[in-house]
């Protein structure tokens, strides 16, 4: 474990070291981002701070050499994810063009080498079996977590921070459960990103862009697949858990496109930050919040999974409640969408004349 503290004090050191230059680079190649009516910052913005993330993490990948059979195949797809990104944030790819090159990264891990969920032990006795739909469900893991990594990327230091705090999750619990490979990755990865978090924080000197964004995220993805697959059907939701954040942005982003009849790659600013910005919270406040956020949802997975069947499930219903109710509030959805809310209120009036 020594040799593994080195290592990420290694990849933290790298991470401080390289940002300036990357910050320098990003100017010189044209990677920046400038403002626009969706964008909360004023000011032309370095955005390829995540090359930074990935060289640290590969160079700690080297010095540690944490092994497993799919070793090559992740790194492989962490590569093109990383192209992707890197293109993305000088030329700003087509949608289509950035999906593209996450499904091929996908699908190397998932059906070259075979990294995927094949079946789940349900709650109260047999099993789940996925059949040919492993494949699809696993692929759509790795994208949907890459993507919604990428969505929550709209403040100083919110994917960055998010990100960190699913890596720690993600790396505990790999721990308990004896797994060196996803423990070390993972926090040779939270080390890079702490390291680059120091100048992405608001306010921001530079910005991860679609570099930090995709590679944090198809690296939480991958990482989660392989630490929490074929196992029971409360250890398949801890990885749902522990993304509880971005997950559940993404999942009301779709739903609130759904209700305005708008393209689901239609950008917007209704996500959960925004939200909050609206409310009244400052940058900085928003940031910590979700952070606050993801910590809980954090320390409820790791709960979750010590937990006996029957209050997992008690978790899991109130946490699914708790979550409605709270889009409802900020109008996640759409300041009309409040199902749950009115039900409450007419309980409430029903009760009052009652009484």
């Amino acid at each position: 474990m020594l040799y593994l503290y080195l290592t990420m004090l290694i990849c933290f050191a790298l991470s401080v070291i390289f940002t300036p230059f990357v910050k320098k680079l990003a100017f010189l190649v044209g990677a920046t981002d400038k403002p626009n009516q969706r964008k909360v910052h004023q000011k032309i913005m370095p955005r390829l701070g995540g090359l930074a993330i990935y060289v640290s993490a590969m160079i700690g990948y080297l010095i540690l050499r944490p092994w497993n059979e799919d070793s090559l195949y992740i790194l492989l797809g962490s590569l093109i994810i990383v192209a992707v990104g890197i293109l993305d944030d000088i030329y700003e790819l087509p949608a289509k063009v950035k999906f593209l090159g996450q499904f091929v990264a996908a699908f190397i891990v998932v059906v070259i080498a075979g990294v995927q969920v094949t079946f789940i032990n349900l709650p109260f006795g047999g099993q789940l079996h996925f059949g040919m739909l492993s494949i699809p469900i696993s692929i759509l893991w790795i994208v949907g977590i890459t993507n919604a990594i990428n969505l929550i990327d709209g403040l100083d230091g919110l994917a960055a921070g998010v990100s960190a705090i699913a890596l720690i999750t993600i790396s505990g619990m790999a721990l308990i459960m004896g797994d060196w490979f996803v423990t070390s990755m993972g926090l040779i990865i939270l080390a890079s990103t702490l390291g680059f978090l120091l100048y992405n924080f608001h306010p921001a000197k530079i910005f991860m862009g679609d570099t930090g964004a995709l590679f944090l995220g198809y690296m939480i993805s991958v990482l989660s697949l392989l630490g929490f697959k074929n196992v029971t059907f409360i250890s398949f939701v801890v990885p749902v858990l522990i993304l509880g954040v971005p997950i559940s942005d993404t999942f009301f982003a779709i739903i609130r496109r759904i209700v305005k009849k708008q393209p689901l790659s239609a950008p917007d600013k209704s996500h959960l930050h925004h939200c909050l910005l609206r409310l009244g919270y400052s940058h900085r406040e928003t940031v910590l919040i979700i952070y606050g956020m993801s910590a809980v949802f954090g320390l409820l997975a790791i709960i979750l999974s010590q937990a006996a069947v029957w209050v997992s499930m008690i978790i899991l219903v109130v946490v699914l409640l708790a979550l409605e109710i709270i889009a409802e509030k900020i109008g996640l959805v759409d300041a009309n969408y409040r199902p749950i809310l009115k039900i409450m209120r007419v309980i409430r009036y029903a009760n009052g004349k009652q009484n």
